[in-house]
């Protein structure tokens, strides 16, 4: 019995070193100090994140409002805020820059912070077309920063769960996939919340595909392994009534609602519907079917036949997500964007390539506006080609 309880004692002074151990290293490692562009309604969403990632330390906002860059500096009681983005670049003491502009300026403003030195994260979608996301991507590569997009789908529990099955072989061949996303009456500004900048091209570039779609059209993608786009067809609509006044101030200009057919390389493809508005309940929820299996993400469902059997499972996603947070240990750095880019950073995991997944979902979203445009299906490499920049100037 004495030696038994000899061993617990040693056994327990281990764990507490290397508890400690751990506790210094998490100590040791300097917070990655952050840099916001643009205080607004998204930007507010950011920085009350950042309050709660001990590693992550807010050091200076820019806005063109100086009362919405004074504000944010006094709510989080950071001592530097400025009306000019190019003066927060400048300084020496900030790692990262966090983009929460409108899609037009997103390239500019991430543009001129990897020239400065800094890595980014930025707004979805990556931009206003797809060769302004592709200048971005390009310029991480050849200054060696990171470039990271926020695509919040990619860190939610069901996608998680489908993609632990789609790895592990559940669903055998992976051939067809749904992307979809409803709102009944949700429309920035004109449907009562947001201001006009989100419904207006010059701004914004899109409507509810580059709002709503790029969560739900990079969440398949990533589930698929980003594959490489073929061909593209597709149609979008503005035909549901808005109050006229809202319309005429807002200078409402963008689709709210997308649809599109994308034929990926080899036998996989992929079908679109996105509504900011529309006239009925609800949208069937997004599922990926391949030769063994079936998964539908909202809610989340799991579909199998054996023999003459047909197998429908449902399954207790919180308590997965408290086995990756406790057994797994990773749920903390792949449960949330902000969380796991500021882990990537110091080196904890490696970056998801939210980058090439966003870059791709810019090249469908814009083969979509393409096929409106020329009413036919359209090849990935026209899409490239008729890509033109939409950026505003900063």
């Amino acid at each position: 019995m004495i030696w038994k309880l000899y061993l617990f004692k040693r056994l327990l002074n281990r764990w507490r070193t290397s508890q400690k151990a751990v506790a210094f290293c998490a100590m040791s490692k300097a917070p990655i100090r952050i840099g916001i562009i643009g205080c607004g309604q998204i930007a507010q969403h950011h920085m009350s994140t950042y309050a709660k990632i001990p590693e992550a330390q807010m050091v200076g906002f820019a806005d063109i409002s100086e009362e919405a860059a004074r504000k944010s500096a006094e709510e989080y009681g950071v001592d530097y805020y400025t009306t000019n983005f190019r003066e927060l670049l400048a300084r020496e003491d900030i790692d990262a820059i966090d983009v929460c502009l409108h899609n037009n300026f997103h390239m500019p403003a991430t543009v001129a912070a990897l020239q400065a030195g800094k890595h980014v994260y930025c707004e979805k979608p990556m931009a206003g077309s797809y060769v302004d996301a592709k200048t971005m991507l390009d310029t991480a590569a050849s200054v060696g920063k990171h470039l990271h997009i926020q695509l919040s789908t990619l860190y939610s529990n069901s996608t998680r769960a489908a993609k632990e099955l789609i790895e592990a072989g559940k669903l055998g061949d992976v051939y067809h996939a749904r992307s979809t996303g409803f709102r009944r009456r949700g429309r920035p500004y004109v449907d009562g919340y947001g201001t006009p900048s989100f419904v207006q091209k010059r701004n914004s570039a899109g409507g509810a595909l580059y709002d709503m779609g790029v969560y739900h059209i990079s969440q398949m993608l990533y589930l698929l392994g980003n594959p490489d786009v073929e061909r593209i067809t597709g149609k979008t609509y503005q035909k549901v009534g808005m109050d006229a006044k809202r319309q005429e101030i807002s200078g409402y200009d963008v689709e709210e609602l997308g649809m599109g057919f994308v034929r990926f390389t080899g036998e996989t493809t992929l079908d679109i519907i996105e509504a900011w508005a529309i006239n009925l309940d609800s949208f069937e929820g997004p599922y990926l079917v391949g030769s063994k299996g079936g998964v539908r993400l909202e809610p989340f469902g799991f579909f199998q036949s054996e023999g003459d059997i047909d197998l429908n499972a449902t399954s207790n996603l919180g308590s997965a997500r408290a086995r990756w947070d406790s057994v797994q240990g990773d749920g903390g750095f792949y449960g949330d964007s902000q969380r796991h880019w500021v882990a990537a950073l110091q080196g904890e995991i490696p970056l998801l390539p939210t980058k090439d997944i966003a870059l791709n979902t810019m090249l469908i979203s814009e083969g979509i506006y393409l096929s409106q445009k020329l009413h036919r299906e359209v090849s990935a490499e026209e899409v490239v080609e008729a890509s033109v920049s939409t950026a505003a100037k900063m």
